[in-house]
């Protein structure tokens, strides 16, 4: 018995053994030989009664027959059958029948597999071809034809389903970018798509091959004999030839195993799949996307999904590898990545529960419930779907009142994921944003607007029997923008975001007048007033807030050097237009922390140093940074988790304590959001306009960072010693280093892990000014250590000559 893998199904395919195994020595032996359809020489096939026709078989013993061949649907060895049918029905077999199996044949299939000894394999038929009764001749005459045949098409069979389960299995690659195309889907479970650059170049070649080898060898000929399941050649059109399975026998219906389709062919267009076009895996490859699962059937979902996705290439976040991976779609053609899954999800909003705001409409009991860094504002305004939404929470809340809720942590957090997260001492819904650590993440409160910073074990799932009515009612947050402020505010000043998040937020109720409606961005713009001022347009909050000396530090202004500073006054200044350009946030104000950074004075100084190696000895690092030969920075190894473990409660802390102003001094340590983390900095320089030139101490890196994006650091994150060491590669010469040699080092080393063997150590009273030359060995090949400066001394060397 072979297993045979065909697609998603597992069957099996069984044959007689080379050798015939002797005759068991006990019944139990023989009742496990026969049940397990073992070949022996048990049950010798007894003489021919030629007195016995099949019309003398009673109509019962046929059924009887015939019920028990159902149970096999791969089939039942002919010796077997005696032993089967007195086990189930406790009366004696005619074994003479199976001298002449012919007896048979209107009720099964006899398919002889073997003439000496002479074996066969019996089928159940389709009962309308019981039915029929087919001529007892006829039948015979066939199975002489398939007695003449046996042997070569039972080889031929063996041959190809033991060759079938030799085509490698797809596996999607985990590291690095990955690209999909999406071919075709059933639901959402069942996504078929065809997988990158480097795998479609092998197929075009595979299939290169198969075109010179089929039209050119005169010894290709169409089979005689085709199975369901079967690997095979297909002439597709023009002089192609292609990899396909046969699915249906009926209409000669092949699945094209590379390209995802299938197509009713000719049987003179089918040939033997030769062994050496089996060694690629299959290039089109089902899989399913996160957050849909348990909507994978809904037409509207599928409809979405296929609009979205069918013939589109895509980049690919894998969050299970399995035979059918868990992946997250993204579209990144245009300037923002879109997480596809989380668009098509849109589909199931109830569309009688969206609110759609009408220019120059009033709007009464508008509740704004978050601010952001730019002055835009999310907004509630009572609807049907509010209403809604409060019934479900409750119901929610009940529900979690009798439940142990870890029953429902997130196991799997991804970005899109729609999940439950409390606030204010109530559960609500929030989408997983970004993704920090394996503990830390952002989420934004779906029904408020708000951004912060959790840790995943916050989060819980919704209930299946809540998770349809939850993800049908669309968000009740209105993104909006208080209309006629100055114009080209742009990011607006600490000072402005403050006074209207003092100004509007916890207010019980506002009355809102819609101006006008940018559909591009989502957003309305509006004149906001408290219930005493309305109508009044300048007591507005717009007016208010436009007639506040607010504004002041916001001109147009460039950045210069401050005299300490040491860098060009045009790398700061194209640093600073780009942390403009990316618009630096204020630090979300989270008010369920009640934590405020800064609020004890630091009682430690500097983290102790980290202990250095000394000449000669060994010690396993990770490259942060890499300018070149004589200039990176590395890691101890074995501290990287440490690391990541304070910086995850960095993010945590600084992400929900309340922003407070703070006191800058050169040369002092200080929490600065880089990007959406927090490191640990020392400030090199105070420049103009706000922003200060920065290092960080773990890592390496100069940066520039908005005055705004930096807090104190606590004691409890000055325990760990800074982790970066400025390194130079022993064993080539400190020299001038090209900008091509630069760039060639930094893309063999940079953020990849090596023993280095210290050669000399340079230290020094602050831990960023310590240096160490060493040598660096990639030890990640099998057979053979790699040493860096061998590489640089050879090859980098020449880059750098005559610069």
């Amino acid at each position: 018995v072979e297993k045979i893998h065909r697609g998603d199904l597992m069957d099996g395919f069984l044959y007689p053994a080379k050798k015939i195994p002797p005759v068991p020595k006990s019944d139990t032996e023989q009742e496990k030989a026969s049940q397990n359809v073992t070949l022996s020489k048990a049950d010798p096939l007894l003489k021919p009664n030629m007195e016995t026709t099949p019309a003398s078989l009673s109509s019962d013993f046929k059924a009887k027959v015939v019920s028990i061949l159902l149970k096999y649907s791969n089939g039942l060895w002919a010796h077997a059958l005696p032993k089967v049918y007195q086990d189930t029905y406790q009366v004696k077999f005619p074994e003479d029948i199976l001298n002449n199996l012919e007896l048979l044949s209107d009720v099964c299939v006899v398919d002889y597999v073997s003439e000496v000894p002479k074996r066969a394999i019996l089928y159940a038929k389709p009962q309308r071809c019981i039915d029929e009764n087919l001529n007892v001749t006829e039948k015979v005459k066939r199975h002489d034809g398939m007695k003449a045949t046996a042997e070569q098409q039972y080889e031929e069979s063996k041959d190809q389903y033991l060759e079938n389960v030799t085509v490698p299995a797809l596996v999607i690659p985990s590291e690095g970018s990955v690209s999909i195309m999406v071919l075709d889907l059933k639901n959402t479970n069942e996504v078929l798509i065809y997988v990158g650059k480097d795998y479609s170049s092998a197929q075009e070649q595979m299939e290169d091959e198969m075109k010179a080898y089929y039209n050119q060898n005169s010894t290709v000929s169409p089979i005689q004999s085709l199975s369901v399941g079967q690997l095979v050649a297909v002439h597709a059109e023009e002089e192609a030839w292609l990899r396909a399975r046969i699915i249906s026998l009926e209409d000669n219906r092949v699945y094209y195993v590379d390209h995802g389709f299938t197509e009713f062919v000719e049987s003179s267009s089918v040939c033997r799949l030769q062994k050496q076009f089996r060694s690629l895996p299959f290039q089109a490859a089902k899989c399913k996307l996160a957050g849909l699962e348990a909507f994978c059937d809904e037409p509207v979902l599928v409809k979405a999904v296929e609009s979205q996705t069918c013939f589109k290439i895509f980049a690919v976040e894998i969050l299970e590898k399995s035979d059918t991976p868990l992946l997250v779609l993204y579209d990144t053609s245009g300037e923002d990545d879109i997480n596809i899954n989380a668009t098509c999800l849109k589909a199931l909003y109830d569309k009688s529960l969206e609110l759609h705001l009408q220019v120059d409409a009033l709007y009464t009991n508008v509740r704004v419930t978050s601010v952001s860094s730019d002055g835009s504002l999310y907004c509630q305004v009572p609807s049907k779907g509010l209403s809604r939404l409060s019934e479900i929470l409750q119901k929610l809340e009940d529900y979690f009142l009798y439940k142990q809720t870890s029953e429902f942590n997130v196991l799997l957090p991804f970005c899109g994921k729609i999940c439950l997260c409390p606030s204010k001492g109530k559960w609500a819904r929030v989408e997983i944003k970004i993704i920090h650590t394996r503990r830390a993440l952002d989420v934004q409160f779906m029904d408020s607007g708000t951004v912060a910073t959790v840790k995943v074990s916050e989060l819980k799932e919704i209930p299946p029997q809540f998770l349809r009515e939850v993800i049908a009612i669309p968000p009740q947050a209105l993104k909006c923008c208080l209309a006629d402020l100055p114009p080209n505010t742009g990011m607006w000043t600490p000072d402005a975001v403050l006074w209207l998040r003092d100004a509007v937020i916890n207010c019980p109720e506002f009355s809102m007048k819609v101006i006008k409606q940018d559909a591009s961005k989502g957003i309305a713009h509006i004149y906001l007033f408290a219930p005493e001022n309305f109508p009044d347009m300048d007591c507005s909050i717009n007016r208010q807030i436009k007639n506040a000396d607010l504004w002041k530090h916001q001109k147009d202004v460039f950045l210069s050097v401050a005299p300490t500073g040491t860098s060009s006054t045009k790398a700061i200044g194209d640093a600073v237009s780009a942390l403009q350009l990316s618009s630096g946030k204020l630090e979300k104000n989270f008010p369920d922390s009640g934590r405020e950074p800064g609020s004890a004075v630091s009682t430690i100084d500097m983290p102790p140093p980290l202990p250095l190696p000394k000449p000669g000895d060994l010690m396993d690092i990770y490259v942060s940074v890499a300018c070149h030969p004589g200039h990176f920075i590395v890691q101890p190894w074995n501290e990287l988790n440490n690391l990541y473990a304070l910086m995850e409660e960095m993010i945590l802390y600084y992400s929900r304590a309340e922003e407070k102003p703070v006191n800058i001094e050169k040369n002092k340590l200080y929490a600065a959001k880089i990007g959406d983390e927090w490191y640990r900095v020392i400030i090199k320089g105070i420049l103009r306009n706000g922003f200060l030139s920065v290092y960080e101490l773990d890592y390496g890196k100069h940066e520039f960072v908005s005055i705004r994006k930096v807090q104190p650091l606590l004691d409890t994150f000055r325990r760990l010693p800074f982790q970066a060491i400025t390194a130079q590669l022993a064993g080539v010469k400190n020299q001038p280093w090209s900008e091509e040699a630069s760039i060639v080092f930094r893309n063999l080393v940079e953020k990849k892990p090596f023993v280095a063997q210290i050669q000399a150590v340079n230290d020094s009273t602050n831990s960023w000014d310590r240096k160490i030359v060493t040598f660096l060995v990639d030890t990640s090949l099998p057979h053979i250590d790699r040493w860096i400066h061998d590489f640089v001394s050879q090859s980098l060397v020449e880059f750098s000559k005559g610069d």
